[in-house]
C-alpha cells in the first residue's frame, strides 16, 4: 500500500477521533473554556511525542507505522489551527485571563505530553 493511502486511513481514523474526542469532553465539561480542543492537543502531543520516539528506537518495523500514525492520524486528530482560532475568539469577547489560560497551559502541558510519551517509549524499547 503507498504511504498515501497510510496517511489517508490514519487521518480518517483521527478525523472521526477528533470529532468524538470533542463532542464527549465537550459534553461532559461544557463549552465556556474549550476543554475539548484542549483534551485533544494535550493527547495529541502525547501520541506524536511515544509514537515519533518508539518507532526511532524500533527501525526494524515497516516504514508505513510513520505514516499511518503521527502524519495520517496525528495529524488529522490535532487540532492547533482550531486552539489559535478559539484563542483569538476569546480575545476579542474581551476574555483576556481566560484566553492567556487556555494559551499558556496549552503550551506548556502539551510539551509536558510530548515529553512524558518519549519518555514512556524509551522506557519501553
Amino acid at each position: 500500500m503507498s504511504k498515501y493511502m497510510y496517511i489517508a486511513a490514519g487521518g480518517a481514523l483521527g478525523s472521526i477521533a477528533r470529532f468524538w474526542v470533542g463532542s464527549a469532553v465537550a459534553s461532559r465539561l461544557g463549552t465556556k473554556f474549550p476543554y475539548g480542543t484542549f483534551v485533544i492537543n494535550i493527547t495529541a502531543c502525547a501520541i506524536i511525542g511515544f509514537s515519533l520516539t518508539f518507532l526511532a528506537k524500533r527501525t526494524n518495523l515497516n516504514p508505513a507505522w510513520r505514516f499511518l500514525v503521527p502524519v495520517g492520524f496525528v495529524g488529522a486528530y490535532s487540532t492547533f489551527s482550531t486552539y489559535e482560532w478559539e484563542t483569538l475568539s476569546t480575545l476579542r469577547s474581551g476574555a483576556f485571563s481566560m484566553a492567556a489560560l487556555y494559551a499558556f497551559s496549552s503550551l506548556f502541558l502539551g510539551l509536558a505530553a510530548v515529553w512524558c510519551g518519549a519518555l514512556i517509549a524509551e522506557m519501553i524499547s
